[in-house]
């Protein structure tokens, strides 16, 4: 406890407030980096820059020493900084980049994920750097067209996106024909990719996309379909390195075909979050990682994604997973966009709702609600399809493309 003397009264107080910041504090003064510079006025970082000597000596550095900070993406509230050490880099690079994804010397390779972000980091710059292949970087704000531009341009072999770009770019491809014949292979992450937008994609272009689970916390992707080893619809098998098992809430290894939490094990592991020991003990509990993400094994060993475990509900004493209604909505050809959320009736009991972006805003109203509503009861289970339907312009979204389902409750 921290006490506090107040004059007025010569009284000894217990601030809660008080001690909740010297916590905070206490930790942040014992993670001190060893140097800090100013970035404005004199002798800051700028002058140092000016005046540093071209030749540069390597640090002594081990591969566990601390490297770079991450921050997630904040698609489950704020953003956390993930500390990564120097191996994290080459782990991913070898492990997924090359002998998981394939990536090689003669690639031209293209990210819409920026590089702040653990997904655009690897794919615009570790892994091409390890591969020896070109890179295309872009600070233009994504679009379709966009995209389709600079591959016509630049002729990229292997393309990064996300799969809520992936359903832009399909509807966009309804209307005009650029030329995507240099791309050898697509993959994505971020978001759980819906299988219909697997099948569509690979009519409409003739390449596949790789979907994959990874996280900040992993550096990248730990779980990944591959050319030659790929089931639409499910995010594959582990990525060779890498250990995963899935678990209750009591940390227990559920039966194969059952939900639970992931949890992986490997060398790319995140040491802490930066300031948050809390957060650091939840997440980091030994050799393995709770990712939060929801998953099932099916009876061919592939995992398939259910969602965010923070995102799971339960209707009438049943998980429901808010994916499952935006893989089925979107399957629908008026759809572009879904998220699935829940509300509480008129009896207090929660029952899941839709938030639908429409490829025609046109088409917004109860007729189309009625489609949707019985398009959806057609192909879930009763208990799951969507009783209400909002129509908007788009969803709230990280500046990584992931949907925040959290800002959508209520």
């Amino acid at each position: 406890q921290f006490l506090l003397e107040d004059s007025s009264c010569s009284a000894l107080v217990y601030s809660p407030e008080l001690a909740e910041s010297m916590e905070q504090a206490l930790a942040a003064a014992l993670h001190q980096p060893t140097h800090s510079f100013s970035t404005q006025g004199g002798g800051g970082l700028r002058d140092l820059m000016d005046h540093a000597s071209v030749d540069l000596v390597p640090a002594a550095t081990a591969p566990e020493d601390d490297c770079f900070w991450l921050y997630s993406s904040g698609s489950t509230g704020n953003p956390k900084g993930v500390v990564h050490a120097h191996r994290d880099m080459i782990c991913t690079s070898e492990r997924y980049a090359v002998a998981a994804s394939g990536l090689r010397q003669d690639d031209t390779v293209y990210s819409v994920s920026k590089l702040f972000h653990s997904y655009g980091l690897g794919n615009a710059m570790t892994f091409p750097l390890w591969a020896g292949a070109t890179i295309v970087l872009s600070d233009r704000r994504v679009s379709p067209e966009m995209t389709f531009e600079i591959i016509e341009a630049f002729r990229p072999t292997v393309f990064y996106g996300v799969p809520t770009l992936y359903a832009q770019q399909l509807r966009a491809l309804e209307t005009q024909q650029p030329d995507l014949s240099s791309l050898r292979i697509c993959i994505s992450a971020g978001e759980a990719l819906p299988g219909d937008v697997l099948r569509r994609w690979t009519e409409r272009t003739g390449t596949l996309i790789l979907d994959g689970l990874g996280s900040t916390e992993m550096l990248h992707i730990f779980i990944t379909n591959t050319e030659s080893d790929l089931k639409r619809g499910t995010s594959g098998r582990v990525v060779p390195g890498y250990e995963v098992r899935i678990v209750d809430e009591q940390g227990s290894s559920v039966p194969q075909g059952e939900m639970g939490i992931v949890h992986v094990k490997g060398e790319s592991a995140a040491k802490f979050y930066w300031n948050n020991p809390q957060k650091t003990a939840s997440t980091m509990l030994g050799e393995w990682l709770n990712t939060g993400d929801m998953y099932y094994q099916d009876e061919d060993g592939y995992f398939v994604n259910c969602g965010r475990g923070d995102d799971m509900m339960k209707v009438g004493a049943l998980w429901w997973s808010p994916f499952e209604i935006e893989a089925t909505l979107i399957e629908h050809h008026k759809v572009l966009e879904a998220a699935g959320g829940g509300r509480a009736d008129d009896d207090e009991l929660i029952k899941p709702e839709a938030f639908v972006v429409l490829n025609n805003a046109a088409d917004a109203g109860e007729q189309t609600a009625a489609d949707l509503r019985e398009h959806c009861r057609q192909r879930l289970a009763r208990f799951k399809y969507p009783r209400w339907f909002s129509f908007v312009e788009e969803l709230p979204k990280t500046a990584t493309g992931k949907i925040q389902r959290f800002r959508l409750r209520g």
